[in-house]
């Protein structure tokens, strides 16, 4: 009896039903009480209740065309501004289309039976439902290519300080126009979340940055500066007596980039370091076949890149990012108030200036022995 007690101590399920007044948090916390509803709701409490407490640096990866869809607008600027994530690794994809918004163009529902054909005959792209005129990529290409030839971009640099200069651009001419709150590298900008490509040239804006090479441009994308600066990142919050999160949508390249962190410090910077502490991904790969891009939790903590000692709190919510980042986000706000930004970007230098020293460290170490 004792063991069956055990298996049985979970809430029982009872539901209330549905009302009209049913607001996110009760729906989520009343009603998604299994399979993978379950998952996302124990996802949502997991972030709440523990990603966002103070001490917790949340680095968060978007794979996917998710801000063509509005999620920049709808659910990552409002998590940027209330401080719910700290750092960002994207596709160049959803930051050349989060542009498109940022200078006034705009995208539109449609439908994703529609003739490609005819959409080409008459000057229409489609990505998948969303329709919009292929001038928004001509204007889009013609606005990176104007800022890049600025004197400030004459140099190599970090993909994170690329978008800083890029949100700037876009900020001013968000301000311009009259727009608010339109794209997410403006956000992230004012509010210093540096944001990271993994694969910079695979977008239309590395494809604009290499078009420039060819008249001459100086700018050069610094992968080496990327893989430093986001393991500093996450070194930086441990060596605070702090936490790291990953909150990934998707997988693919954005995803392993942010969970590499910590094979750089351990593995190949020989730094002590144990893996990260909370671990939520929302995706549609499947385990079973090796298309869940970057591995499960407990596959990654073979690879040190989660804490073996944290399982209990990584989570794979299986399903669409498109459903399940606007629950997340409504759900965080309803039940925890906005945390003050860590604005990472301020103190990028600072942090890779830790990173390089206890390398350095390890080397003398090394050395002696």
């Amino acid at each position: 009896m004792p063991k069956t007690k055990k298996f049985l101590s979970g809430n029982a399920i009872s539901p209330k039903g549905i009302h009209s007044k049913t607001g996110i948090v009760e729906l989520i916390e009343g009603a998604f009480l299994a399979y993978n509803a379950g998952r996302l709701r124990e996802a949502c409490q997991v972030f709440v209740q523990k990603m966002l407490r103070s001490d917790v640096t949340i680095g968060m990866s978007l794979t996917g065309a998710l801000s063509p869809a509005g999620l920049g607008m709808a659910a990552i600027i409002p998590l940027i501004e209330n401080g719910f994530v700290d750092w960002i690794v994207s596709t160049g994809a959803n930051l050349y289309h989060d542009t498109h918004f940022g200078l006034g163009l705009s995208m539109h529902q449609g439908s994703h039976q529609a003739d490609d054909v005819i959409l080409r005959d008459q000057g229409v792209v489609r990505i998948y439902d969303i329709f919009f005129d292929y001038r928004v990529l001509l204007d889009t290409d013609a606005f990176y290519r104007q800022i890049i030839a600025a004197p400030e971009f004459q140099r190599a640099m970090s993909t994170a300080e690329f978008h800083f200069l890029a949100g700037k651009y876009v900020a001013a001419r968000e301000r311009k126009l009259g727009l608010k709150k339109k794209s997410l590298l403006a956000a992230a900008y004012k509010c210093g979340v540096p944001i990271y490509t993994s694969s910079p040239g695979d977008s239309s804006i590395g494809m604009n940055v290499a078009a420039k090479v060819l008249d001459g441009n100086q700018l050069q994308f610094d992968v080496n500066a990327d893989v430093n600066e986001t393991a500093a990142i996450v070194l930086d919050a441990k060596r605070r007596n702090g936490k790291s999160a990953v909150l990934i949508f998707g997988g693919g390249s954005p995803k392993n980039f942010l969970l590499q962190t910590e094979p750089q410090i351990q593995e190949v910077l020989g730094i002590a370091e144990k893996g990260h502490d909370y671990f939520l991904q929302f995706t549609d790969a499947r385990p079973d076949t090796g298309g869940l891009s970057g591995a499960t939790p407990s596959e990654a903590v073979s690879w040190g890149k989660i804490d073996p000692n944290q399982l209990p709190d990584t989570i794979v919510c299986y399903g669409d990012s498109t459903i399940s980042m606007p629950l997340l986000t409504a759900y965080a706000l309803g039940k925890h108030r906005p945390r003050p930004l860590k604005r990472l970007y301020d103190r990028r230098l600072q942090m890779l200036e830790r990173l390089k020293q206890e390398y350095e460290k390890v080397q003398r170490k090394m050395k002696k022995s």
